[in-house]
């Protein structure tokens, strides 16, 4: 760590560095922030000037830290207020229950908006220290999908929730109801789209999520996962195609790199349902779906499985049927084995049975509650997917605005996940505790640089609807900055969705099943990892994420 960085950090964090002397002295190594100047100040006079004045508690912690230093390097800080030694490019936790709320607060808020990549990137590191050393570490799916494949566990569809406005608030609320639930078969997830218009590479949304499990006291393993990892047929159909395949495979490092160890491929978009048989129809798409998954097998992590995901068909479009099911994964699964007989397949699969990300939109920006699921072909393809190729079952996508009494229906014809994206991002914005200043302000901005969205026929109120999801990235700071009480009021709500949809959803009591089978390796956390990542940033292309589903 470089000299200026820790100071640096220290700031950034609100803290200060103090050195006890031989004499009994004090000297501060960071510059005084606010609070401890103020205390100064408000000390008894002739103390003014005196760390023992300002503070009486704090010449006995110090004391204690001395004791440890004299101790060498097998001494044991247990009590006191330190919760954690840094040495090199290596943390050791002393004291969990010393690590305050504050503090996690601050790492969190500087993970996102550090100053500079050595700041954020060193607060992402000592987030993914710190959690790993409370038990929270990054974990593939894949084992309990496989299980239930088998038969071994099942009767629950786990919800993969996609996380885009207020994200710390938001994934405090998805643990708050995991936890009280003592759910342990959840995702967060956040697609290729998602990166660039809500402004979170891998390795920030990565470590916001670390740090709420963190904030709320988790325990276990967090599966965090690759949403949409899709080609985008125009750049695919043009001279730009290796170009597009290589962003794909970039795609795919940094989100390993970051602990995603559940990918989504989706080159659905190259379905080609102009040709005349099945197979033709599904060529390019399982012909490049195994393409990622064998560069995926070679990229993970020693001890980890990724766990792959593969679509049948672009969701919004055609429902899916068995023969479409069988049509892509024979293909697949002979395009794999050519590429290594040896490598692991899928564990589940993606199909369309009526949604449509986003969800239908009325005239007047509302959603349509009226759409009708195929069921049937939902129950269908995810018992042959378990039955004729072991895979956990079919993926429900775009399912979020669906009505509240459509969801306890997932379990029961074995769809293993459920992805969850815009509702949440709707209630953000609709909360009666949003500022209506700062909507307004998000709207204008709208109006201005995502004109993209509007198509001919649309009114302003579908309009901004389709397009406000644009406006989180440029105003993730605003949001992040809203005072605590009105964002205290929306995590709640949040929180209450959440949990009634997870209770829908069959995953309360799930934990048990997730310890039973799923490994958490221990991946080696880098600083140096952290620091590089942090130097990424979402170029304007990333940001329009046209012709990209979410």
């Amino acid at each position: 760590m470089t000299d200026t960085l820790l100071p640096q950090l220290f700031r950034a964090l609100d803290l200060v560095v103090i050195e006890r002397q031989p004499n009994g002295a004090f000297h501060l190594l960071t510059p005084a922030p606010v609070w401890l100047q103020r205390a100064f100040d408000a000390a008894p006079a002739g103390a003014s000037q005196t760390l023992t004045g300002a503070f009486t508690f704090l010449d006995d912690v110090v004391q204690q830290a001395l004791g440890a230093w004299h101790a060498g390097p097998h001494a044991s800080m247990v009590f006191g207020p330190f919760a954690a030694t840094v040495s090199g490019d290596s943390i050791t936790v002393t004291n969990a229950a010393a690590l305050s709320a504050d503090i996690i607060d601050r790492l969190a808020w500087t993970s996102s908006f550090g100053a500079t990549p050595e700041l954020k990137g060193t607060a992402r590191w000592v987030i993914r220290s710190l959690a790993a050393a409370a038990g929270i570490r990054p974990a593939s799916i894949h084992d309990l999908y496989m299980a239930m494949g088998q038969g071994k566990v099942g009767g629950f569809t786990v919800p993969a929730i996609n996380v885009r406005a207020m994200a710390y608030d938001t994934a405090r609320a998805v643990i708050r109801a995991a936890k009280k639930l003592n759910a342990g078969a959840f995702i967060f997830e956040i697609a290729r789209s998602e990166i660039g218009y809500t402004e979170q590479r891998p390795h920030e949304y990565a470590a916001v999520l670390f740090a709420a499990a963190l904030r709320e006291g988790f325990t276990g393993p967090l599966f965090i996962q690759g949403d949409h990892v899709q080609t985008n047929a125009k750049k695919y159909n043009s001279p730009d195609r290796e170009k597009e395949l290589e962003t794909l495979r970039a795609l795919i490092r940094e989100e390993i790199a970051a602990g995603f160890y559940n990918i989504d491929i989706d080159t659905s978009t190259l379905v080609d349902l102009d040709k005349p048989t099945l197979d033709e129809q599904q060529e390019v798409n399982v012909s490049l779906a195994a393409d990622f998954a064998a560069f995926i097998r070679r990229v993970e992590p020693e001890g980890v499985t990724v766990s792959v995901g593969g679509e049948i068909g672009e969701v919004g479009g055609k429902n899916s049927d068995v023969h479409e099911l069988h049509a892509y994964m024979k293909g697949f699964n002979r395009k794999l084995e050519e590429r290594g007989a040896s490598m692991v397949g899928l564990s589940k699969i993606s199909v369309q049975t009526g949604t449509a990300h986003g969800g239908f939109i009325n005239a007047d920006g509302s959603v349509r509650k009226d759409v009708a699921i195929d069921l049937a072909t939902l129950d269908e393809l995810s018992r042959l997917s378990r039955t004729d190729y072991g895979l956990g079952g079919a993926v429900q996508h775009g399912a979020s605005t669906l009505p509240p009494d459509a969801f306890d229906a997932f379990p029961r014809v074995g769809a293993c996940e459920i992805h969850l994206a815009t509702d949440f991002q709707n209630m953000v914005y609709e909360h009666p505790q949003f500022p209506a200043e700062l909507k307004a302000e998000m709207y204008a901005w709208l109006r201005e640089h995502a004109t993209e969205e509007r198509k001919p026929k649309d009114t302003e109120e579908q309009f901004i609807y389709k397009a406000r999801k644009k406006a989180i990235g440029p105003f993730k700071r605003q949001m992040w900055g809203m005072d605590a009480d009105r964002r205290a009021a929306i995590g709640a709500s949040l929180e209450e969705r959440f949990t009634f949809l997870m209770t829908q959803l069959k995953i309360d009591g799930t934990a048990s099943a997730v310890k039973t089978f799923v490994r958490v390796p221990a991946v080696p956390i880098s600083r140096e990892s952290e620091v590089s990542a942090a130097a990424g940033i979402i170029t304007a292309a990333e940001r329009k994420a046209e012709g990209l589903a979410d």
